[in-house]
């Protein structure tokens, strides 16, 4: 398990998705893989992003491995032999193309365990509702990088609260030109200022 820690926190893809094998090979279940290494090798990779000794480039390496190990995990994890952390539906708001930062809020919540629907970038907001609707997610993470986007933020809770659906799913906010202050105007439930805070904030909801 440490081996394996190692390798995703190094960005060995390769190895990674060898060593995850090599693992359910001697018997060890796709949970203990998921919550004893994958997932704290994630956690690592987060605490060495936000302390500054990785950089973007070194997270989204370690972010490969990570996904070729969970690769291999995916068949079983389908078969509902392992724990889920629960669902989470991700998406960069209508009129914004960006998504780096909605890609590493999605990486995150990955390798903390969670089921993720990526809806993409330029995603209107009655998407999100019918998103909401049919997979009932624990938390519902909005994107913007543009100032003249992120009221479509706004938007997206109106649809969710006309459609009664609002009470159902913890919404989180982030992007460039999102505030603590914009978040709590327009109702979202959680500012995330990077990926590792928003993953750690869905973990906590029940």
């Amino acid at each position: 398990m440490e081996q394996l820690k190692t390798l995703v926190v190094e960005g060995d893809a390769k190895g990674s998705e060898t060593r995850v094998q090599e693992l359910l090979d001697q018997g060890v279940t796709a949970t203990d893989i998921m919550q004893k290494a994958l997932i704290p090798a994630m956690d690592k990779v987060g605490e060495l992003f936000q302390s500054g000794e990785y950089y973007l480039p070194e997270m989204l390496v370690a972010a490969k491995a990570m996904q070729q190990g969970l690769k291999v995990l995916k068949p079983i994890l389908a078969q509902g032999k392992a724990h889920s952390a629960g669902k989470a539906v991700i998406g960069t708001v209508k009129g914004d193309l960006h998504d780096i930062g909605k890609n590493l809020v999605g990486i995150s919540l990955e390798g903390a365990g969670f089921e993720v629907i990526d809806l993409g970038a330029d995603v209107a907001a009655e998407k999100f509702v019918v998103a909401v609707r049919e997979h009932e997610p624990k938390v519902l993470g909005l994107s913007a990088l543009l100032t003249t986007t992120m009221l479509g933020m706004r938007e997206v809770i109106t649809a969710l609260t006309k459609a009664g659906l609002r009470q159902n799913v913890k919404v989180m906010v982030g992007g460039a030109p999102i505030t603590q202050r914009f978040a709590t105007e327009i109702g979202a439930d959680y500012y995330g200022a990077d990926s590792t805070s928003a993953k750690d904030y869905a973990r906590t909801v029940q």
